[in-house]
């Protein structure tokens, strides 16, 4: 794969996960596999800017902003640096193991964010927390599913189009 330049295919993957988001239910949203991705087949600031411009664009459709906005943008961006890790991978179980832990610190980053949240009045302490964690245990399952199945999408999709339609984006693979 070339070092620099566009990535049409890529790029266009990102953007149908993007129109997929503002479709979502129930936290079973892309952007955790399209950070990934966008970590692991685009570079630099590119790769950045892309979760951040996707949520920027459909936050207001979709509730807007609160307090915990930074975090969740702040979320995606550690899910982008995760994905930099898969770059030279196109290993099924290497690319889940980068979405579970996209989701995982997705969890533990959002969910410190909540129980900041004034309204939501979580006790200032190890209880409240560990209690504000308990109470987001339900929405990891799908935030977790959401991730695998996108991420399985995104890259599964990408590694047959990219021998099938656009072989300039083929991943080379790194040696065993």
């Amino acid at each position: 794969m070339e070092k620099t330049g566009a990535r049409p295919l890529a790029i266009g993957l990102i953007l149908l996960g993007a129109l997929i988001r503002v479709t979502q239910a129930l936290n079973f949203a892309p952007v955790g596999a399209i950070s990934l991705f966008a970590g692991a087949r685009l570079r630099g600031w590119q790769a950045y800017a892309l979760p951040l411009v996707l949520m920027a664009i459909t936050d207001p459709f979709l509730g807007g902003y609160t307090m915990a906005t930074p975090f969740v943008y702040a979320s995606f961006l550690i899910s982008v640096w995760i994905g930099t890790q898969l770059r030279k991978s196109e290993n099924p179980l290497v690319i889940g193991t980068g979405a579970l832990a996209g989701s995982i610190q997705f969890f533990l980053v959002t969910n410190f964010a909540s129980w900041l949240e004034p309204q939501l009045h979580y006790a200032r302490s190890l209880q409240g927390l560990l209690h504000c964690y308990s109470m987001a245990v339900p929405f990891f399952g799908r935030t977790l599913a959401s991730d695998l199945l996108y991420a399985g999408l995104l890259f599964g999709l990408h590694a047959w189009l990219s021998r099938t339609v656009a072989p300039r984006e083929l991943v080379t693979a790194q040696a065993a």
